[in-house]
């Protein structure tokens, strides 16, 4: 299979490993409206390709993704019905990561924030690059975490913790996340590339069946859990985009100024 070409993302091969990569470092690869629609369809191929074992998904640029590009955020709260587009969008970019029965190596080259969080808490095995930080802050700017936070943060690190960190939106360095059982490891930014490389290397050294067959057993929680919570949560989501609340948050960053929410 060839690979496809996309605007926003770059997908390159290396024998058996297969790299996803956001591709709007000038931004740092935060979404848009299409990225929002090709990384499904990126997602999608990989599933599907008989040409790779192993997936890396990184970010090209400084950040692996900043989560909203504001611009997209701003449209989106001037007019709601176009979010209802991207819930049809987050539901297939979460489904198919879960679904991906082979290994999904997260590069975590930088920040990750938001969705690009939700993004990297849902592949497998996640690498950082030491100085990054990753976090959820929708409810900072009056959104509900409802595009796959809940689903991703509270199988890994617990309900005591995902609860805090969704709450507060406060984002954690590599080293902490390290810790708390959030990622995997986390080494200095010119390691990273290697030490993916040779991870992915072991992985493609194992018998394919029983790799995926046992990732797949791994996800199962998580298939479960996707009707459980991420409808209401989207749902909830969808009508956050709509209240007062998230266009505050919206005007006060516009006009640099500190938000001042309703308390009713």
């Amino acid at each position: 299979m060839s690979l496809p070409e996309l605007e926003t993302i770059e997908l390159r091969r290396d024998g058996r490993l297969l790299t996803i990569a956001f591709n709007r470092p000038e931004a740092m690869n935060a979404f848009d409206k299409t990225m929002h629609d090709e990384l499904p369809a990126a997602l999608d191929f990989a599933r599907e390709d008989q040409a790779s074992d192993v997936i890396v998904l990184t970010g090209n640029g400084k950040a692996f993704s900043a989560g909203g590009d504001f611009t997209h955020i701003q449209n989106n709260a001037a007019n709601p019905a176009d979010f209802d587009h991207e819930i049809t969008m987050a539901r297939q970019i979460v489904e198919t990561l879960v679904d991906i029965e082979k290994p999904v190596v997260c590069g975590l080259n930088g920040h990750a924030v938001g969705l690009g969080a939700t993004i990297a808490l849902l592949c497998d095995i996640i690498y950082a690059s030491s100085h990054a930080k990753i976090g959820d802050p929708h409810v900072n700017i009056g959104l509900v975490a409802g595009d796959g936070g809940v689903l991703a943060w509270p199988q890994r690190i617990g309900l005591t913790r995902a609860k805090e960190y969704l709450l507060t939106g406060e984002l954690i360095g590599a080293e902490e996340a390290v810790t708390i059982g959030l990622i995997n490891r986390a080494c200095p930014a010119d390691e990273l590339e290697g030490a993916i490389t040779q991870l992915c290397n072991n992985l493609l050294s194992k018998p394919q069946f029983a790799l995926r067959k046992t990732k797949a057993l791994t996800n199962l929680e998580l298939k479960r859990l996707i009707p459980l919570l991420f409808e209401p949560g989207i749902a909830w989501e969808a009508e956050s985009v709509r209240d007062a609340d998230h266009r505050e948050a919206i005007a006060a960053l516009v006009e640099k100024r500190e938000t001042n929410f309703r308390r009713d």
